[in-house]
């Protein structure tokens, strides 16, 4: 028989997930570095994704795989640049989708996916990667 959660699982598995995520992050800025000039430090590494994920709700996740493409977004001192990640993780970026002006305001989130355009397309950021975007808003102001 199934018997609910106790309040340390639900601690154990948020500890984990917060793991995942700082692991994604790494992964994500560790990837990017190839694609920025020599001695270039990023600020701030964002995960994002073309589709909407009501699609792979309503048709399913193999139609959501073939219509989106994961992205990092890498924010430096002096640019944003969008990288490709593939479409299955963005953990790996893949080459560069296109450069954005440092001035470019990426926040601040809201709601669940915020939608960002850059582009041609529209890139939707889940609100795990809020707390970056406002990292890489608030440099942006400081600088």
């Amino acid at each position: 028989m199934d018997r609910p959660w106790h309040v340390s699982e639900w601690f154990i598995l948020s500890v984990v997930l917060k793991e995942e995520i700082v692991a994604l992050r790494d992964s994500m800025r560790d990837s990017a570095a190839q694609y920025l000039r020599p001695g270039e430090p990023i600020q701030a590494v964002i995960g994002a994704q073309t589709a909407s994920a009501w699609l792979a709700g309503l048709t399913g996740f193999l139609v959501f795989l073939s219509f989106n493409k994961y992205r990092i977004i890498a924010v430096t001192p002096t640019r944003i640049v969008v990288l490709d990640a593939g479409k299955t993780s963005m953990k790996k970026a893949r080459g560069v989708v296109t450069e954005l002006p440092r001035s470019t305001r990426l926040g601040p989130g809201t709601g669940v996916w915020h939608r960002l355009p850059v582009g041609a397309e529209t890139l939707r950021v889940h609100r795990r990667f809020f707390k970056d975007l406002d990292t890489a808003d608030a440099a942006m102001a400081a600088a």
